[in-house]
């Protein structure tokens, strides 16, 4: 199917191309025909030369009539089968009359029509009309890249392992079955969803995610369908193929987005059709004024009249900058998934946010480490890390987590045993190794977990969220070794985002399902005044109502999880994190990416969009409004109209696509502390970057 689509684009593009050209040399060719009757003396020119001159015209003319014009003549007999008006049916009227009394006056040089002809009239018209179109299909070609890279990255065929032995053989993509292992080779893009059992690499993510940085993939991490992977070969299991891969998801949200039509627009296409009756109307009525005088210039005024008048940038004012910046949300890893998204999200004034999954990362980190008198930050550490490593739970990743990036040295103790007590913490004894002199067989009961479970008060109680206890037993008592701060991973370019949101106007709230405690903490950390906590889905979806009772134009940001009734009630909303199931999603617009920023910036481009909208539909119209009065005067020779017209469309797209710059995405970064350089005895900051 993309194949197909792209090779349909393809040759659209091509005889675009090729009726520019054909229409751009009989144009200077005619004009040396049309060049002697202009600028020559009365009697330089005979009779004869004349006529010869005519019938040359007439000849170069229909390779443009037959070819050139073809797609206008078509969409006009069309629209007349079909019994309704479009652009195409003026400009389709207006060239088969400029071409009409031209080869009447080419046949009949002594009738009404034969005092002159304008071939060099409507060749110009014809090549102008055709540049404008050929630039605005190569300006929306630019526009659907986005979709098309995307649609465009799985393989034709990929390596896949044989049931019966370990040899690879080469199969079509779509003969692939969940299960089925492939061997991925450098450079080439992953074809469906699953997870790598063998090597490690980086894959590039870019297209499906807006990550601009190659992520680490190793045994066991899973990748996903597009993605391509970049330094080594691979194997892979297949657990998603075809339309269940997060791939298809994305290009069927595209695709459909694509195919959607904004209300600006909708409300554009209403306009212009009574828009073009009328103007079928006034160019009759030029003629009619005209005829007693000069039937010839009657009907020029006429074709002037149609081609002026033709709403072509009213139509494509809307359409074209509402996808190209949805192009441009797609290249950043935010997916629009209803162009009407876009006109609602330039009205927003409150931004509502979920907590858990959205302002915060999923888990915990390691805030603070609060040491016992005389113990180093390094050792506490390491052997809470060493006994972390053992458990799933948050807290003990956190721990793990802390330990790596901090970048402790090998532990001198090996776990012996270790026991995990549900929802307490971990009992383990671990052993000095061999090589540690003076330790050597040396044993320590050790406990990591809540102070209640590990039997120690707390070192530091005044600190805020939730805290973990490392422990030892000494002489038939527990003695507690350091208290670690844990709280959740805020976002770090959170505050930020949320600050420069409040600087554009918007007001934002905070309603999360979580303890009050835990959202009033985060609200207070990143400048947030209205937060509220404990809701359950219906008080969100009534608080959000509330909001809108009062005039609010509400946009909900969320996990995209568990809050598809408040998704769907706002005016606009956002599913964050790349956990969001797409199918099901209620959002109108999903953030693959892993930036806070993306919604942002959404909220940005969406209201330069409309601002850019309006200055298109505001040029189409003082346009019209100029042009039309000089048009019914005669003062505007078809050629002139024609060029108007392809110029008026062209500065419509060519505005549009300012849109189709990237998105100034700059995100913060935390600034880490290096714990070997605190004393025994202090409160110790970590890092609060990504995990």
């Amino acid at each position: 199917r993309d194949a197909f689509a792209r090779e349909l684009r393809q040759a659209e593009t091509r005889r675009a191309l090729w009726r520019w050209l054909v229409a751009g040399l009989c144009m200077m060719q005619v004009m040396m025909y049309a060049w002697p009757a202009y600028t020559a003396i009365p009697g330089d020119l005979s009779l004869e030369m004349e006529t010869l001159l005519r019938w040359a015209s007439w000849v170069i003319s229909l390779p443009v009539v037959l070819f050139c014009c073809g797609p206008f003549f078509k969409s006009a007999l069309k629209d007349i089968s079909q019994r309704r008006v479009s652009m195409d049916l003026p400009v389709a009227i207006g060239m088969l009359i400029t071409f009409i009394i031209s080869t009447l006056g080419t046949f009949d040089p002594t009738g009404p029509f034969g005092q002159e002809v304008f071939f060099f009239f409507f060749f110009m018209f014809v090549f102008f009309l055709l540049t404008g179109r050929w630039l605005e299909l190569r300006l929306r070609d630019r526009t659907a890249g986005a979709l098309e890279a995307v649609m465009n990255r799985l393989p034709d065929s990929v390596l896949r392992r044989q049931a019966d032995s370990d040899e690879f053989e080469r199969v079509a993509t779509r003969r692939l079955r969940v299960g089925d292992v492939v061997r991925v080779l450098a450079g080439e893009a992953f074809p469906a969803d699953g997870y790598i059992v063998r090597g490690i690499t980086h894959a590039d993510e870019a297209l499906l995610t807006g990550e601009s940085t190659p992520v680490l993939r190793a045994e066991g991490d899973a990748v996903t369908a597009g993605s391509y992977n970049l330094d080594s070969v691979v194997d892979v299991r297949v657990d998603s193929v075809g339309e269940g891969t997060r791939f298809a998801q994305i290009v069927n949200l595209m695709e459909s987005a694509s195919l959607q039509k904004p209300t600006l627009a909708q409300l554009a296409d209403k306009v212009a059709r009574p828009f073009l009756i009328v103007v079928l109307l006034a160019a009759l009525a030029a003629a009619v004024w005209w005829w007693p005088t000069d039937p010839g210039k009657a009907l020029m005024v006429a074709v002037a009249v149609l081609i002026v008048t033709c709403p072509c940038a009213l139509s494509l004012a809307t359409p074209v900058a509402m996808l190209t910046a949805a192009g441009t949300l797609a290249r950043s890893g935010v997916l629009v998934r209803n162009l009407q998204g876009l006109e609602a999200l330039a009205a927003v004034d409150t931004l509502v946010f979920d907590k858990t999954g959205t302002l915060t990362r999923d888990g915990l980190i390691l805030r603070a480490l609060t040491p016992a008198a005389g113990q180093s930050t390094d050792d506490v550490l390491t052997l809470a890390a060493l006994l972390a490593r053992q458990s799933m739970h948050p807290a003990s990743k956190a721990l793990a987590q802390a330990a790596v990036e901090a970048g402790l040295p090998a532990c001198d103790w090996l776990l012996d045993s270790v026991q995990e007590v549900a929802g307490s913490g971990l009992d383990a004894w671990v052993q000095a190794r061999q090589e540690v002199s003076g330790s050597a067989g040396r044993r320590r009961h050790l406990r990591l977990g809540s102070a209640a479970h590990v039997q120690v008060t707390e070192l530091a109680p005044q600190e805020p969220g939730q805290s973990v206890m490392l422990a030892e037993e000494l002489q038939g008592r527990w003695v507690a070794l350091a208290q670690f701060h844990l709280s959740e991973d805020v976002r770090p370019e959170a505050a930020q985002v949320i600050a420069d949101l409040k600087q554009q106007g918007v007001s934002v709230r905070l309603l999360s399902g979580d303890r009050s405690a835990a959202v009033k903490a985060v609200a207070a950390k990143l400048g947030i005044e209205q937060a509220r906590g404990d809701c359950k889905p219906q008080d969100k979806l009534a608080a959000m109502q509330a909001e809108q009772a009062v005039g609010h134009k509400v946009a909900m940001v969320g996990d995209g999880l568990n809050d598809g009734p408040v998704l769907a009630g706002a005016h606009v909303s956002f599913a964050f994190g790349r956990a969001v199931p797409l199918a099901q999603s209620r959002s109108d617009f999903v953030v693959l990416g892993d930036s806070l920023e993306l919604v942002l910036q959404s909220l940005l481009l969406a209201r330069r969009t409309l601002s850019v909208v309006r200055q298109n539909l505001g040029w189409a119209a003082a346009y019209n409004a100029i042009s039309i009065p000089l048009a019914l005067m005669g003062w505007m020779p078809a050629w002139l109209a024609g060029l108007g017209m392809a110029l008026s469309s062209l500065l419509v797209v060519a505005n549009a696509a300012r849109l189709a710059r990237a998105l100034p995405l700059q995100v913060a970064n935390s600034n880490a502390s290096d714990p070997a350089h605190l004393a025994p005895g202090t409160v110790m900051p970590l890092t609060q970057g990504g995990r």
